[in-house]
């Protein structure tokens, strides 16, 4: 079958192509301004005229909604702006773990050039569509608005940078700058205040048509099961005795011996390796280096967390959950129901599906050492560090899925995850640019916004246009301060993974 990549870039060569031929055929029509072109026409002006002036009421009730809206925004990308600056700094797990650069534009194949597992592709023709949708909605709002207070619509055109392209609503900037301070707030507004419905709006279509097209078919883990254990239970590492009952003391016998993940675990071609301890004379197992950093990083605590010994991890169960003799399983909640059925002890068979690869695995049941009597595989979810913040994103945006429940389409795969995931993109892009779109900067629509906001309140123009241009360049360096970290966390070590690899293979 072939990938729907192919039709992608096929897409994508042959609207370039497009747009070459049309600035070709134009030329002489275009305006050039800064890196982009200019196509200016009068199509949609009549349109906008008519709604702009026959339903002022409306419009009036919508405008002070989009004010309101537009402060909400900008404070919350204030806010924002202040918590992505520590993470950046600060916090280099989730700078790993989002990958890409707080600078980089959206554009075609990004989640995929930076192999960001929690973003689904975005092929050029979401791109493109999205782009289409949002400036369409966004730049008519404006022109609406505008027209409500009396405000000429000059031209509507489109601006083009290669085979990538913007609209654009051209009202008289003279007859806008002669309107009062709140009614170009208005203006100003309407379009981030309309991205925001359309976001909420492609949110609710999202999740009813998951419910229609989708189905719960697996119960989803990505780790295997952990218990705690005391420090002082701890009797051998790695085969080697451990002579102090504390942090010191296991951390000397890790590093005097050289203990290394030397113990294999699981079937099926998934390998796991690990270290092997015993503790009151049961079997845990854990990474070494996740041991080391636990003994290194607990505050007064005298526990660590270890994996016991259970089915899941001693077979190297993975994949998803979909059969347990022969049962069908719909979610983590209904796996447990169904165990709940059997008894420690008890045999099974479990079914996995692993992308493509269907496997089986005949267990054993065990049980939990703080939970005794309860038939158990020993998985679970986990998040942390990075994963915690953009597991919380990912739940927010996909509040109608349940967790550790694996979902499949009900029909025609390839299709419904096509639509699902324009949807989802169209949904958070429109998010996107209204939250954006409210940074007091001068390139976007808060900036004149802030301006006019301070002038307001302040009488003063000059003060206004000062405090206009601190906070521009207050932003621009954060986003400096950003980037440098996002360089120091992951783009550093990138360099120097490449230049190993480099030196490896010459």
């Amino acid at each position: 079958m072939v990938s729907i990549y192919v039709y992608d870039i096929g897409f994508l060569i042959l609207f370039s192509l497009f747009v070459f031929m049309f600035l070709r055929k134009n030329r002489k029509k275009l305006q050039k301004e800064g890196i982009m072109y200019l196509y200016r026409t009068r199509v949609g002006i009549k349109f906008i005229d008519y709604v702009g002036t026959k339903y002022k009421k409306a419009l009036t009730v919508y405008a002070f909604l989009g004010v309101i809206v537009g402060y909400l925004l900008m404070a919350s990308m204030i806010w924002f702006l202040w918590k992505l600056l520590q993470v950046y700094l600060f916090n280099p797990a989730i700078v790993q773990a989002i990958k890409i650069p707080p600078l980089m534009p959206l554009i075609p194949y990004l989640p995929e050039a930076f192999s960001v597992s929690f973003l689904p592709p975005f092929y050029f023709t979401y791109w493109i569509i999205s782009i289409a949708v949002i400036a369409l909605f966004h730049e008519f709002a404006h022109g609406i608005i505008a027209r409500r207070y009396n405000i000429r619509i000059l031209t509507t055109g489109f601006g083009f940078l290669g085979p990538f392209l913007a609209a654009f609503v051209e009202p008289d900037e003279k007859e806008m700058e002669d309107k009062p301070k709140y009614q170009q707030l208005a203006v100003l507004s309407a379009g981030v205040f309309t991205n925001l419905i359309l976001a909420v709006l492609f949110f609710l279509l999202l999740s009813y048509f998951f419910l229609w097209a989708y189905a719960p078919a697996g119960a989803v883990f990505n780790d295997y099961g952990a218990g705690v254990v005391q420090v002082v239970a701890i009797g051998m590492i790695g085969g080697q005795v451990v002579d102090s009952l504390d942090d010191d003391g296991l951390l000397d016998v890790i590093e005097r011996n050289g203990l290394e993940d030397d113990f294999v675990l699981g079937s099926n071609g998934n390998e796991i390796r690990m270290v092997k301890i015993v503790a009151d004379e049961d079997n845990y197992y854990i990474p070494v280096e996740n041991l080391r950093n636990q003994l290194k990083d607990r505050k007064d605590e005298n526990v660590v967390a270890l994996y016991e010994d259970l089915p899941a991890i001693n077979a190297g169960l993975r994949g998803v959950v979909v059969e347990i003799d022969g049962k069908e399983i719909k979610g983590m909640e209904h796996l447990g129901e169904v165990l709940s059925d059997y008894q420690v002890g008890d045999s099974v068979n479990v079914v996995t599906k692993d992308k493509d690869e269907v496997l089986e695995y005949d267990l054993v049941l065990g049980e939990y050492s703080s939970d005794p009597g309860r038939a158990v595989l020993g998985i679970g979810l986990r998040t942390s560090g990075g994963e915690r913040i953009l597991g919380m994103i990912t739940e927010f945006f996909n509040f109608f899925k349940k967790d550790g429940t694996h979902y499949e389409p009900k029909f025609n795969p390839e299709l419904v995850i096509f639509i699902y995931n324009l949807i989802w993109w169209l949904a958070l892009i429109n998010l996107s640019v209204a939250l954006i779109n409210m940074w007091p900067v001068a390139i976007f629509d808060g900036g004149r916004f802030f301006m006019l906001s301070v002038w307001a309140i302040t009488g003063s123009e000059k003060f206004a246009m000062k405090a206009f241009k601190f906070v521009t360049y207050l932003i621009l360096f954060c986003l400096a301060l950003m980037m440098a970290g996002w360089i120091w966390f992951v783009g550093i070590p990138w360099l120097l993974e490449q230049v190993g690899l480099f030196w490896a293979i010459f």
